[in-house]
């Protein structure tokens, strides 16, 4: 009956990993999880009689899942589910990416690939780290006034030039951006 969020990075708060300030890369269920198993090594869904594997850890694209209990974070019964199911994953994730991980400094160049959920929360990280050039790149023209309320200070889309889109921004920005964002999951666009 507990209101929780699906955590794809989990947290046991027990190996070597959770118990180090400077990670939080949990390996208590890393293995069964990238084979998009359980912790015991099965599966728990099916359709029309075959397996269908459990993805990253959390299967949030189905309605219903089933996860491992460190793969969930209790919340407040009273908060707004409509935002807080951002936390889980994507406005940590990008904010996190930016602010953590990258560490923008102030007056830097960043490149936005993807505008959806993760890449607005770059965006927002940017932002904040005072980044004085953030390129919002996406083939949906549609994102991009969120994307510009959200802090980008231009949008493009790689389908408007006939060159690579690399090479767009190396123009654009005299040399290329200090940093660049791949916010789809695409492995040709990283």
């Amino acid at each position: 009956g507990d209101t929780v969020i699906p955590l794809y990075i989990p947290q046991c708060g027990e190996c070597k990993f959770c118990k180090n300030p400077k990670t939080n890369l949990c390996q208590k269920i890393r293995i069964t999880q990238g084979k998009g198993l359980m912790p015991d090594g099965t599966c728990r869904f099916t359709c029309k009689g075959k397996q269908i594997y459990h993805f990253m850890g959390t299967s949030t694209f189905s309605e219903y899942t089933v996860v491992a209990d460190i793969s969930v974070a209790k919340i407040d019964a009273a908060a707004p589910l409509d935002k807080v199911c951002l936390l889980g994953c994507g406005i940590s994730t990008g904010y996190g990416a930016v602010v953590n991980t990258a560490q923008v400094e102030r007056g830097s160049t960043c490149a936005v690939f993807g505008l959806g959920g993760v890449g607005l929360a770059v965006i927002m990280g940017c932002k904040v780290a005072g980044a004085s050039r953030i390129i919002g790149i996406d083939i949906n023209k549609n994102k991009f006034a969120k994307a510009k309320e959200f802090g980008a200070t231009e949008c493009i889309n790689p389908q408007d030039f006939k060159k690579p889109i690399q090479e767009v921004l190396v123009e654009m920005t005299d040399g290329g951006v200090d940093y660049s964002f791949e916010c789809i999951g695409n492995v040709g666009v990283m």
